[in-house]
């Protein structure tokens, strides 16, 4: 906690900053929108941004503008680098940060690096928290995301009724990088549970089984998983589409077998997987959604599953 700053309370007056309007971020700062906080955002491209503004959203021109006209920031960005720009650039939001004022990075970026903000607020009297989620485009847009929250409890619990407008399994892990920490646990079971999907569906087309009949048949036993109930039909439809784009997916595996490797730990299967999206990206596909993997593995066997949804 920062010495001698009380954390404030969360109101329905309090002003919220939105920094970073993608395939998420929009609908989730949407939904704090229409709960009636006064929101300011900022987007690298401004067009992104615009049915916010169109529905109220003033527009900041920088970081640092948005952390001054703020009580609460909160950025969703792609790559550690992008959160270090928004965070300690020359108009960022630590140009800025004054006693008092929470920020809240929701990026999945490295521990360290939360850590690092954590300590650079506290300086300045502010808080700072780690707020990394889980659910794709599917859980933003249904404000139905697992956040996983890092940092000081009494600034968690502050901000919670803003969180609560943007999901629904909000779960404390402890101090600055714990969220980070658990939401590489994350990826690292999806990583799993994706190239799982790819080859059973791979394997069920070449032993001749109709792909949705499949499907249905194991959705609800022990297989059953979220990449299987809302990725496995896309992959059906031949839509790539992206929820989560696999170069986000390719930056998050290179975070966990970073850490894996400080930690002294071998992770053959998310090293596996990892080499795998590296191919569908070298393929172009790098802004394609995850279900993208298929392609990969369609190279490699030299088949192309059809089926449809």
């Amino acid at each position: 906690m920062t010495g001698g700053t009380d954390v404030p309370r969360v109101s329905l007056n309090t002003r919220i900053g939105w920094i970073g309007t993608g395939v998420m971020g929009l609908s989730m700062c949407g939904h704090v929108m229409r709960k009636g906080y006064a929101t300011s955002v900022h987007n690298r491209t401004r067009h992104k941004a615009a049915p916010l503004v169109e529905s109220g959203a003033g527009w900041a021109d920088s970081p640092r503008q948005v952390a001054e006209q703020s009580d609460v920031v909160f950025t969703m960005l792609g790559f550690p680098q992008d959160v270090r720009e928004v965070y300690f650039g020359r108009n960022g939001l630590l140009q800025a940060a004054r006693p008092g004022i929470i920020l809240v990075d929701m990026t999945t970026t490295e521990p360290s690096l939360a850590r690092e903000i954590h300590q650079a607020a506290g300086e300045q009297g502010a808080f700072a928290v780690d707020a990394p989620v889980s659910g794709g485009d599917v859980g933003a847009r249904n404000a139905a995301l697992s956040i996983m929250l890092g940092g000081d409890r009494e600034v968690v619990d502050a901000i919670r009724p803003i969180l609560e407008a943007m999901g629904k399994n909000l779960v404390y892990l402890g101090p600055a990088g714990s969220g980070q920490h658990a939401k590489v646990c994350n990826q690292i079971v999806i990583t799993g549970t994706m190239i799982g999907v790819c080859e059973s569906l791979m394997y069920g087309f070449k032993a001749g089984l109709d792909l949705p009949t499949m499907l249905s048949s194991i959705k609800d036993g022990a297989a059953k998983c979220w990449t299987l109930d809302n990725l496995a039909p896309r992959i059906l439809r031949r839509d790539f589409a992206p929820g989560f784009f696999v170069d986000h997916f390719i930056k998050d595996m290179g975070i966990a077998l970073q850490e894996a490797a400080r930690m002294g730990l071998s992770l053959p299967g998310l090293a596996l997987t990892h080499q795998l999206y590296l191919a569908v990206k070298a393929q172009g596909h790098g802004k394609c959604g995850t279900q993208a993997l298929i392609l990969a593995l369609e190279q490699m066997c030299g088949t192309v599953i059809q089926g449809k949804d």
